[in-house]
């Protein structure tokens, strides 16, 4: 029997929009943060942070635990590490596998420069085999700079990837669209800002009128007014493409339990009432903590449905 999340044409279910939503948070988050200190508002030693601190428990968590759930989603999961190491430069998989790699080793390299006291202080006390590592990160201190940009760079990869991902089921009319990309790239930075904001409310003693939140937050409604506007974008490319991109325009928006999905939790949740709400708010409401983590929560809520909305939706009509 067909429901929402069981039809014949489904191939990829809900452990790859939860993939994809976490992998959109670790490149949010990672970005940020490292535009956060180019920007000079990290303060004298990063390391001390709060936004910093929870960036880096967030972005190599979030998409480790991303790897792992799809991983044992695998028929065969104790051979997943043969991606790994084995790439085809025709398989969209493949070379994600490949970014994945290489933002993780910059990612992980940038927050060793951060946090080079603290790794100092770990080897000494529990692996001085590995002292090596501290001259290692002592040289790459000196390109800080330029890992800065690289991971920057990385980081727009990684969150446009997810939506290449999906893009590459050409058989798809709705997926098969070249605005998808960015406007995940797009909700990947809306997802990383929420992650943020929640985490250093909720597990630092951050002010909630400081510098580091008040940049994050800034981002917040700029890049919801991007979302709405690649949003319309997609859909009336998809609306105009004639043929099955119609059907599936039709089939995605108007009617099903994916259209109220999308109207309430992409649109509704997602995107109206966060901007309600930051347009109605007076300024003293606007920086108490719970306003702020409900409103990134609210933000969170709709870049999950939209990951959801996509992939399911996308794939109930064929090309």
């Amino acid at each position: 029997m067909n429901s929402p999340f069981h039809f014949p044409s489904l191939v990829w279910d809900h452990t790859i929009a939860v993939y994809l939503f976490l992998l959109g948070i670790s490149a949010g988050a990672a970005m940020l943060a490292v535009l956060l200190k180019r920007a000079g508002l990290a303060g004298d030693d990063p390391s001390e942070n709060n936004v910093i601190r929870c960036t880096a428990f967030l972005a190599p968590l979030s998409i480790i635990i991303g790897l792992v759930i799809l991983i044992f989603h695998l028929t065969k999961p104790w051979t997943f590490w043969y991606l790994m190491f084995n790439y085809s430069t025709t398989s969209i998989m493949s070379m994600g596998v490949m970014l994945f790699q290489v933002y993780m080793l910059f990612l992980m390299l940038w927050l060793a420069i951060i946090f080079h006291k603290l790794v100092a202080r770990l080897i000494e006390k529990y692996a001085k085999l590995f002292a090596f590592v501290n001259k290692l990160i002592a040289v790459a201190t000196k390109f800080t700079g330029l890992i800065e940009i690289i991971l920057i760079i990385l980081s727009v990869l990684l969150g446009a990837y997810t939506g290449f991902l999906l893009s590459a089921l050409i058989s798809y009319p709705m997926l098969n669209n070249p605005v998808l990309p960015i406007l995940f790239l797009a909700s990947g930075t809306s997802s990383g800002v929420a992650a943020l904001i929640v985490c250093t409310l909720l597990f630092t003693k951050e002010d909630t009128h400081s510098k580091s939140l008040a940049f994050i937050h800034k981002f917040e409604v700029p890049v919801v007014c991007i979302e709405i506007f690649l949003l319309a974008a997609f859909f009336i490319g998809l609306y105009l493409g004639g043929g099955q991109k119609t059907v599936a325009f039709e089939t995605a928006l108007l009617s099903g339990f994916w259209a109220n999905v999308f109207w309430i939790g992409v649109v509704g949740i997602g995107l109206v009432l966060p901007l309600i709400l930051n347009a109605i708010a007076n300024h003293q409401l606007k920086h108490t903590k719970g306003f702020m983590v409900f409103v990134s929560c609210l933000g969170l809520i709709g870049v999950l449905c939209l990951r959801f909305f996509i992939l399911y939706a996308g794939q109930m009509t064929l090309a």
